[in-house]
């Protein structure tokens, strides 16, 4: 009788363990590195999620970092016919493919009757522990596994030897019993938070798929549309990959009715039982969720359980806020909301009311106070709101709710809450309606009992006004009768004066005095009652810094105080994008383009409307300065023109002024005299036109862009002689101001000047090539004028203030060796058969190899034979397939 032959693997089992091909476009996610010390020193990583968030793009991304440091990693797509004896074979042919060993778990495999249960685990187990591999198990979608194999999979990562490491994916609504391994720390979980992308990943990946047909606006928009939701990220952009201008397209998504938009939500929606859609519908009227208050609105006494089921199984919740409290993704509640607004107007009423009661008890009076007015409640909705938007503007920086208020206010209300008034003055303020500001003040002053607290926070409400304005001696007007003592007794309000303080003391030219008036502030346990004056506080610390060119003190500190900011207050909320606008100009000097322009990603129309003066000239200069570094000068163009827009549009001069001071210097880069020349002339024109301002603090700032235009323009024409007076004149007052970034740059342009005048300026070089070393500053040089950028690389010593050349662009290892192929470290192979795979795939005979090698052709067969068993090949061609397929070769180039 023959023998009894052995099944071996089944096609299907190897189809379950082939890792998935992984897409060019791949983002590498840097946060979420599987070297990170969290991630690598934790024995099971488990990523929950539902459908489209990454996580087997995320997996590929991990195994082919595993392979790169050397371990062994077996990889399996789990299904719902995996009963434990499938799946203890599937868990060996995977390590027997990841490991090229051709005889691991040979009685698992092999033979007739396979090891069942908890049995063929520990089989498994052994084996592994005995093979000494450094050996990574990757599980994908392992929800689909059936119960008895899900224990199988638990039992398993319960007793793991030392050598295995595991990563599991699934679903968030499945329980796969890792409990106790979380609860001891043996377990971490990612869930939806760290799977959503980033607009920095969103960024490189709209980069990676559409190159120079989208820039970091339309990335952000894209972001903005889909909120880190990865597969929404990737339908929109396979959306407007085809289209000629993806601009355009993603505008269409994000209209009320765009046809992508009406795609997300579908998605978002899917599969939702009658009931759930029903609740969604209702509680989409809420702006935060909070299940107490979702039960009442719904009469569901089961609202907290269907709350978190649904946040489990589909992607329409977002973000905890803190505690409880949940965010619908806004596709989604702006699609329920239309479904809302059918619900009859009783219904609608009703829940609005609820709603504003539920609120209003537990002090959350500025979202109780909406639900009131729609509810048809208005005095109770205007008490609410007298009650709750003076706190919102000074506490909570909500600007520009406190606007869409007072453009639904009728004016006899206004009159009669006086706080209402107060708070629609600051809101009004700290835009660019700041006469409008201006006349509420009048409002506020004509009423009775009015004493000097109310007047000194007139005066404050008018001096922010002012700094809006970019009318600096107006401010110093008003702030300077109340700065030594004011009669403030509101600790809001005396942080906010002290900030003011300090403000004032940097308009005079001394940045680190006023650092030291900033931290005189009241200090106490104030809550988050001072949070937000405290961060403006901030903003004038890290404004000082880059005033005078220390940019890496003010990424330090700018760039926490940013992050809470966007998110407490939003990305597009005008105080996060002034700080963007500090940060991006700090970042741009320290030679970092694409983080400068993520910081002013679909920002800059924020700015443009509401920023400080200061902060829009430093957005424009920064991406003007950004695009012409790229080659693309028409596009700097257009932008300083915008710059010279806003200054128009916004009665702001000194915008104008420096946009043709600007323009002056790109021209004087390429040695256009005559378009120097004619910028100069509108500049002078600017200055003596009789409506520009004439106050001392505004004309220094005026007379430095001045005299710095009119010495680029000697230099465009190449009078060297003639542009050392200007400069120098610039240079005092830049000392004045204390702009030492500017300082360096004339140094650099005054040394550039002499030498070409034939005098000796080597001192002067050096000095401004160490100073900019001292702060870090990487592009001073080359971004005054290329030549001189060459003259400092040539002539001066090496430092961090010399112009760096253009990097070349990091390749793939792949390219690395003139495009060739190469093997991965990897405990598979010994370090002999991976040469020899690597001059296998580049097709070269056994007898070549051996030569390359210096070694005998004969070696050369017993290498080769060792891989055709190890990857189970064929023929050369399948060893160098399945070399690839499994991560051992990387891709050519």
């Amino acid at each position: 009788m023959p023998p009894i032959a052995a099944p071996g693997p089944s096609g299907d089992l190897l189809l379950k363990v082939t890792p998935p091909r992984v897409p060019r476009e791949l983002v590498l996610r840097s946060r979420l590195m599987a070297g990170d010390v969290r991630l690598r020193e934790c024995p099971v990583l488990l990523l929950q999620a539902p459908a489209g968030f990454g996580k087997t793009s995320l997996l590929a991304q991990w195994r082919r970092e595993y392979l790169g440091s050397g371990d062994v990693v077996a990889w399996l797509s789990a299904q719902q016919r995996d009963d434990p004896s499938r799946l203890i074979q599937s868990l060996a042919l995977a390590v027997r493919m990841g490991a090229a060993r051709p005889t691991f778990g040979h009685t698992l495999l092999d033979s007739v009757t396979t090891p069942d249960g908890l049995e063929g685990i520990t089989a498994w187990l052994a084996e592994v522990a005995q093979s000494a591999l450094s050996l990574v198990l990757i599980v994908d979608e392992a929800d689909r596994l059936p119960p008895a194999s899900r224990e199988a999979l638990a039992y398993l990562l319960r007793n793991a030897p030392p050598n295995l490491r595991a990563v599991v994916a699934a679903r968030a609504d499945c329980d796969l019993g890792f409990g106790d391994l979380i609860a001891y720390g043996q377990c971490l979980v990612l869930g939806q938070a760290a799977l959503r992308f980033t607009l920095e990943e969103t960024l490189s990946l709209v980069q990676a798929r559409l190159g120079a047909r989208a820039d970091a606006d339309t990335a952000a928009r894209l972001h903005e549309l889909a909120e880190g939701w990865p597969l929404g990220v990737q339908l929109a952009l396979s959306a407007i990959s085809a289209s000629a201008d993806p601009q355009a397209e993603v505008l269409t998504m994000t209209a009320p009715r765009g046809g992508l938009r009406e795609h997300f939500v579908g998605l978002m929606l899917a599969n939702l039982e009658a009931l759930d859609l029903a609740f969604l519908t209702r509680i989409a009227l809420l702006d935060n969720l909070h299940p107490e208050l979702c039960r009442m609105l719904t009469g569901d006494d089961d609202a907290s359980r269907r709350l978190e089921r649904i946040s489990r199984e589909t992607p329409v919740f977002v973000a905890a806020e803190h505690g409880d409290w949940l965010r619908m993704h806004t596709l989604a509640r702006d699609a329920l909301r239309q479904r809302a607004e059918m619900l009859p107007l009783t219904e609608r009423n009703g829940l609005h009311a609820r709603a504003s009661s539920w609120l209003a008890e537990r002090g959350l009076l500025e979202e109780a106070a909406g639900h009131a007015l729609l509810a048809g409640e208005h005095d109770r909705a205007y008490d609410l709101a007298e009650r709750s938007l003076y706190e919102s503007i000074m506490v909570r920086g909500r600007q520009g709710a406190v606007i869409a208020w007072l453009d639904r206010l009728p004016e006899a209300e206004l009159d009669r809450r006086p706080r209402l008034l107060l708070a629609a003055a600051w809101s009004l303020a700290l835009s660019e309606r700041h006469e409008e500001a201006g006349r509420l003040v009048a409002r506020i002053l004509a009423g009775p009992e009015v004493d000097a607290a109310l007047r000194c926070e007139c005066a404050l409400i008018l001096g922010g006004a002012a700094v809006f304005a970019d009318q600096p001696d107006r401010f110093a007007d008003l702030h300077d009768p109340w700065a030594e003592s004011p009669p403030l007794r509101d600790p809001l309000l005396l942080f906010v004066h002290a900030n003011r303080t300090a403000f004032r003391t940097l308009l005079e030219g001394d940045p680190a005095l006023a650092r030291l008036r900033q931290q005189q502030a009241p200090r106490g346990d104030f809550g988050r009652a001072l949070e937000y004056v405290d961060r403006w506080g901030e903003f004038i610390v890290g404004l000082s810094y880059v005033w005078e060119g220390q940019v890496l003190l003010a990424e330090s500190l700018l760039r926490p105080t940013l992050a809470r900011a966007d998110a407490d207050l939003g990305r597009r909320s005008a105080f996060s994008c002034m700080l963007a606008a500090l940060l991006a100009a700090a970042v741009w000097e320290l030679d970092r383009p694409a983080d400068a322009a993520a910081l002013l990603a679909n920002r800059l129309d924020v700015l443009e409307r509401n920023g400080l003066p200061e902060t829009v000239l430093l957005a424009y200069r920064t991406l003007a300065r950004a695009a012409m570094a790229e080659g693309a000068e028409h596009r700097a163009l257009e932008l300083l023109a915008g710059m010279h827009a806003v200054g128009v549009a916004r009665g702001l001069p000194r915008l104008c002024l420096a946009s043709l001071g600007d323009q002056v210097r790109m021209h004087a880069r390429r040695y256009r005299a005559d378009s120097c020349r004619r910028s100069c002339e509108q500049i002078d024109a600017l200055m003596a036109d009789p409506a520009t301002p004439r106050g001392r603090l505004w004309r220094r700032h005026a007379d430095l862009l001045s005299e710095l235009a009119h010495g680029y323009a000697a230099i465009a024409a190449q009078d060297w002689r003639q542009a050392i007076e200007p400069l120098a004149r610039a240079e005092a007052l830049v000392l004045e101001l204390g702009q030492t970034r500017l300082h360096i740059e004339i140094l650099g342009l005054r040394a550039f000047a002499l030498d070409r005048c034939g005098e000796r300026s080597q001192a002067l070089l050096r000095e401004a090539v160490d100073l900019a070393d001292t702060y870090g500053l990487r592009r001073v040089f080359a971004d005054a004028h290329p030549d001189l950028g060459q003259w400092v690389l040539d002539a001066a010593p090496a430092g961090a203030g010399r112009p760096t050349p253009a990097a070349a662009p990091v390749r793939p290892d792949a390219e690395r060796d003139g495009g060739r192929p190469r093997s991965t470290p990897s405990m598979a192979l010994t370090p002999k058969e991976r040469e020899v795979l690597e001059l296998l795939a580049r097709s070269l005979s056994n007898k070549e190899i051996g030569r390359a090698m210096q070694v005998g052709e004969e070696t050369i067969k017993w290498h080769m034979k060792n891989l055709f068993a190890k990857l189970d090949a064929g023929t050369r061609k399948q060893v160098v397939q399945r070399a690839r397929i499994l991560g051992l070769l990387s891709e050519e180039g």
